[in-house]
């Protein structure tokens, strides 16, 4: 039987609003961007003013991203989203009337515009699953990345097409009316009624940041992908400024070239994303980094020197090919090295910091105003270089194949009987421990955290040690307080699939603890470990605190998503009806 058709989706009417709204308006948005860039040039002829268009683009992701995702979980997504475009359509209209009293202005609007924007996009990412089933939204996603990638291409194209051959000011104009006709499509979506729970307060926003910061800091896997990322996200800001400079000064091109380039890297970026989809899993992901980085860091040395124009364009296209694979692994990193109740907060601690490297390399590219500008491009292509031969050799990320063979290894050898060794009673210091890693636990009340210590017991597990086999009968759950583990999903012929990684604060069992279905994957501590066992009867109990019943059901789904086929029938008892009665099931003990 043929798999169904990934483009199926736009039969669904609000999707296909959806993905038409967001391409007609990000053509708009590349047009004013492009268009501001070109515009303060033209009137200033300075790199550092065009430095500053860019980052008075990005700075509102520094001042206003962190807190703008906590508010959009808290208003009516359609209307956040309505309003937005509604508000940015009026803003960039004013641009050509405010523009001869002072190009302050400019800044100003491009500033507030962008701020607005913050709220935007993590509505529009909020109401995508509701638009599109589980076995859609995979599909869905890729789509929506086109549409919003390839639209950058046409919006930059057009943008240096208008500033070749029209008035500079169609081009805000015209995102104008994008964004009003965006506002039109997504005020046609159908969805359900939302509702806010709860009181979001300034101390509620400000821990939940800080438990995501920290928690990125603590992570070694994440921490090292974001000191890599120190280099090369200046050496992004410093091309990213310079990419207008050097086209217009030392290669000489008109506007129209210099927006070519911008649209063809976009382009260079889709079709690698789309090679992504069939091969992201032949590497891991500190390899693609390395590949990406180091080939970007080449393409711009070559770039600094080269003299002809149609080279330039043909160079840029395809550094926006190598983007693409580090772009996949950044996110795969940190979703397969972040539990899911802590992947918004570490998401928003981790773009902020990005963000902030990034305008520090857009601040750099002022010193073309005083320096060659190759000299400067060169400079951005070593850095770029510099993060991928790092990439090669830091812990967490550095040779991950070599990890990623040695997991399999562990999982086909893991020698003795499954389970703990010298298992004890677990202690107030274990659920201390535990809670630093799990905050969801931290809800429980005095009787129930008596009853988890009353019953769970705490064992070690030595470095190649099997704690759960594929097809085995259990009936406990266990936490990870110490060390690291590997699980994987056993296939046919003895192959794995579906690895990971699982550390301090991770969960398995919990299928077979809440399902009484046999175990679903094989564990292995892949160095010491300190694993807690919690039996079904304890957990089940626990499912009546929402926090925590919500985590271990979401960690629960996305596990089963991934099970063979062949798997379905035994878990086939587990319904939507199931999954209601564990979020009601009474405290035990």
């Amino acid at each position: 039987m043929r798999p169904p058709s990934p483009f199926a989706i736009f039969r669904k009417r609000s999707f296909t609003l959806l993905w038409i709204g967001q391409f007609v308006s990000t053509v708009g948005s590349s047009l004013t961007a492009l268009a501001a860039s070109i515009l303060v040039y033209r009137l200033t002829g300075s790199a550092l003013s065009v430095s500053l268009m860019l980052m008075a683009t990005a700075l509102p992701t520094v001042l206003v991203g962190l807190i703008a995702g906590v508010f959009v979980d808290r208003l009516d997504r359609r209307r956040v989203m309505i309003a937005t475009d509604l508000l940015r359509a009026g803003l960039v209209v004013l641009i050509p009337f405010l523009i001869p009293h002072s190009i302050a202005w400019l800044y100003i609007i491009v500033a507030l515009s962008s701020a607005v924007g913050q709220f935007f996009d993590p509505a529009h990412e909020s109401v995508l699953p509701e638009v599109a089933s589980d076995e859609e939204l995979a599909a869905a996603n890729s789509l929506i990345a086109i549409s919003s990638f390839g639209s950058t291409a046409i919006g930059f194209a057009a943008s240096g097409l208008i500033a070749a051959r029209f008035p500079i000011e169609w081009a805000f104009y015209l995102n104008a009316l994008t964004f009003v006709f965006s506002a039109g499509c997504i005020l046609a979506v159908r969805l359900a009624p939302f509702v806010a729970e709860g009181r979001t307060t300034v101390a509620v926003v400000v821990h939940n940041l800080r438990a995501g910061a920290s928690f990125l800091i603590h992570t070694p896997g994440l921490r090292s992908l974001f000191l890599v990322l120190v280099p090369a996200f200046i050496g992004f800001g410093l091309w990213n400024s310079l990419l207008l400079p050097f086209a217009l000064s030392a290669l000489h091109a008109t506007e129209f070239e210099y927006g070519l380039q911008e649209g063809l890297t976009s382009i260079g970026f889709v079709v690698a994303s789309l090679l992504m989809v069939r091969l992201g899993e032949r590497l891991r992901e500190g390899q693609w980094l390395v590949i990406s980085f180091v080939g970007m860091g080449l393409v711009a040395l070559v770039y600094a020197l080269t003299t002809s124009i149609p080279l330039a364009i043909a160079l840029v296209a395809f550094s926006g090919f190598l983007n693409a694979p580090s772009a996949v692994a950044r996110r795969l990193v940190i979703q397969r090295q972040t539990p899911r109740e802590l992947r918004g907060r570490v998401n928003s601690a981790f773009f902020v910091a990005r963000d902030v490297v990034f305008l520090v390399g857009m601040g750099l590219a002022g010193l073309a105003d005083v320096y060659d500008v190759r000299w400067l491009m060169l400079i951005s292509g070593g850095l770029v270089l510099a993060a991928g031969a790092w990439a090669l050799v830091i812990p967490g990320l550095g040779l991950p194949a070599a990890e990623w063979r040695q997991a399999l290894h562990l999982l086909t050898s893991a020698a003795g009987a499954s389970g703990l060794s010298n298992a004890r009673a677990a202690t107030p210091a274990d659920f201390d421990g535990l809670v630093g890693h799990l905050p969801s636990l931290a809800t429980l009340g005095p009787k129930d955290r008596q009853a988890l210590l009353a019953q769970a017991r705490v064992g070690d597990v030595p470095a190649g040690g099997a704690i759960v086999r594929h097809g085995e009968r259990g009936d406990a759950a266990y936490f990870v307080l110490a060390g690291q583990l590997v699980a994987g999903v056993a296939g046919a012929g003895g192959r794995y699939h579906s690895l990971s990684n699982l550390g301090p604060g991770d969960f398995f069992g919990e299928i077979a603890a809440l399902t009484g279905a046999a175990r679903t994957a094989n564990v292995v501590a892949s160095e010491p470990a300190t694993i807690m066992q919690v039996p079904a009867a304890v957990l089940r109990g626990l499912m009546s605190h929402t926090l925590l019943s919500q985590l271990i059901l979401a960690k629960l789904s996305e596990r089963l998503s991934r099970q063979p086929t062949a798997d379905l029938p035994r878990l086939a008892g587990l319904d939507q009806q199931d999954l209601r009665d564990l979020r009601a099931a009474p405290a035990e003990g």
